[in-house]
C-alpha cells in the first residue's frame, strides 16, 4: 500500500506568496525570470496535513499554456514527500519548519523559519488581513520535468478558492543555503491566501 493516498488530493489551509525577479541565471536549474516563493500550511481535513516551502519559475507548458515549474521544494511529510515525487514528479525534499500565528483584530501575523539538518535555508514574516477578504476562485498549472521517481513529463492541474489580498512581507534567506541565489533577487509582491481549499490532479 502506497503511504500516501491517491490523486486528487484536497488540499486546505494557507499559504504566503511572494514573486521575485531574478535579473541573471543563478545556474541551469534556475534561469533569470520570475519565481514564486511559497510557504503553505495544509491542515485539517486534508488528506495529508504538513508544511512546505517551495520555489516556482513562471514558464509555458507544452500546449502553449502559462504555468510553472516547481525548482525547490521541502516539506516535513515523507508521506507527501513520496506523493509528490512519484505521482507529479515533483523533487519533494525533507525540512524541518517552525510556524506561529497571532491575531489582532482583522490583522494576522505570521512567522516562518525552514531549517536543512538544523541549518537555516529561509525565515520569513507576513502581515496580512487576508481573513476578511471574500473567497475567490483560483486555476493554475504546473508542468514538471521527470525525475526518476516519475520519468516522464508530469501535467499537473489546481483548482480551487481562498480568501486573498496582498500582504506585507520580508525574507531573509541564508546567504549559504540552497536558496542564497534569491538573495539578490527583486521582490515585485507578496500575497497570503487563507483558508484555500484546493484540488491537485
Amino acid at each position: 500500500m502506497k503511504p500516501y493516498p491517491p490523486p486528487p488530493w484536497n488540499m486546505h489551509g494557507s499559504l504566503w506568496l511572494s514573486a521575485f525577479r531574478l535579473r541573471e541565471a543563478a545556474d541551469e536549474r534556475h534561469p533569470a525570470g520570475t519565481y514564486g516563493v511559497a510557504l503553505v500550511s495544509y491542515e485539517d481535513p486534508s488528506p495529508l496535513t504538513y508544511h512546505e516551502l517551495l520555489v516556482a519559475r513562471t514558464t509555458k507548458n507544452r500546449a502553449g499554456k502559462g504555468a510553472v515549474t516547481i525548482t525547490d521544494i521541502w516539506v516535513d511529510s515523507e508521506a507527501s514527500q513520496a506523493g509528490g515525487r512519484e505521482l507529479w514528479a515533483i523533487p519533494k525534499q525533507l525540512c524541518d519548519f517552525d510556524m506561529e500565528s497571532s491575531f489582532r483584530g482583522p490583522v494576522t501575523s505570521t512567522d516562518w523559519t525552514a531549517t536543512l539538518e538544523r541549518r537555516p535555508i529561509v525565515s520569513a514574516h507576513f502581515t496580512d488581513v487576508s481573513r476578511a477578504a471574500v473567497r475567490v476562485p483560483f486555476t493554475g498549472l504546473v508542468e514538471q520535468p521527470g525525475i526518476e521517481e516519475h520519468p516522464d513529463v508530469a501535467d499537473v492541474e489546481m483548482k480551487g478558492s481562498a480568501r486573498a489580498l496582498p500582504c506585507r512581507s520580508r525574507w531573509d534567506f541564508a546567504a549559504d543555503g540552497p536558496l542564497g541565489f534569491l538573495r539578490g533577487a527583486r521582490r515585485l509582491g507578496s500575497f497570503r491566501m487563507a483558508g484555500f481549499r484546493l484540488s491537485f490532479t
